[in-house]
């Protein structure tokens, strides 16, 4: 297999993990960023100890000008990026006839327009080379929408309309361009949540369980090997069945 540099942004949260741990165990030279560099080389070190090395790099995903920094800081470190998972994702929920500026507009920033921050300084390079992988890491709330979620609902949803765009534009020259919408799954976030609304939600869920990072990794490295490149402008729903389509 190809080593190739891998870029995930949000990489030290609970899903972010486990795709850096994934793409790391397929041999690729794996990178993420950071806003607090105290938290983020403790969670490097934690790694470390479990045989998986990581590069950190300073990096606002919400900012064109610290993204494209980022990238930089990645390509010196590692090589050109040629793959890139745009993970980075918050939550500020309420609804939405309560909800203030900030809280749509920092989740659109974070969710949304960051895919556009972080991809533009890598697409032409990825053009250049004929080759790239670019995966949007979505949610199960942006296909069927959630009560006081409509910030995130919407941004999410936004980053598949990007995903499928992207797709087109690409295609012809070696990139692929997907998107994986996960469903509730087992991260500090959602393991915060009291108890019984837990047990509440896996009741919903026909597999009657939550999902775990390691299953959402495991999608985003069948999307990323060699053998994908027929599969661009794809959705990959991974929800225990939570949500259906066709």
């Amino acid at each position: 297999m190809t080593s190739r540099v891998a870029l995930v942004t949000g990489g030290t949260g609970g899903i972010g993990t486990a795709i850096c741990q994934r793409l790391a165990r397929m041999g690729h030279r794996v990178a993420t960023n950071y806003r607090d560099e105290a938290k983020a080389r403790a969670w490097q070190q934690k790694l470390k100890e479990h045989g998986t090395d990581v590069a950190i790099v300073p990096g606002d995903v919400t900012s064109v000008e610290s993204a494209a920094a980022m990238v930089r800081g990645v390509e010196q470190a590692l090589g050109p990026v040629e793959i890139l998972i745009n993970n980075a994702g918050i939550t500020r929920d309420g609804t939405f006839h309560k909800m203030t500026p900030p809280q749509w507009m920092d989740v659109i920033n974070t969710n949304l327009n960051s895919c556009y921050n972080v991809t533009r300084p890598v697409i032409d390079g990825m053009r250049e080379r004929k080759w790239g992988r670019i995966i949007q890491i979505s949610s199960i709330n942006g296909l069927k929408g959630q009560y006081g979620q409509a910030n995130y609902a919407a941004s999410k949803a936004g980053m598949h309309g990007f995903t499928i765009s992207l797709a087109r534009e690409n295609a012809k020259l070696g990139i692929t361009v997907n998107t994986v919408s996960p469903g509730y799954v087992a991260t500090d976030m959602v393991m915060a949540v009291p108890e019984e609304v837990r047990a509440k939600i896996a009741a919903d869920i026909p597999t009657g369980r939550l999902g775990t990072p390691e299953e959402i990794a495991y999608a985003v490295a069948f999307l990323v090997a060699e053998e994908a490149a027929w599969i661009t402008g794809s959705n990959l729903d991974i929800n225990g069945g939570h949500h259906m389509g066709w």
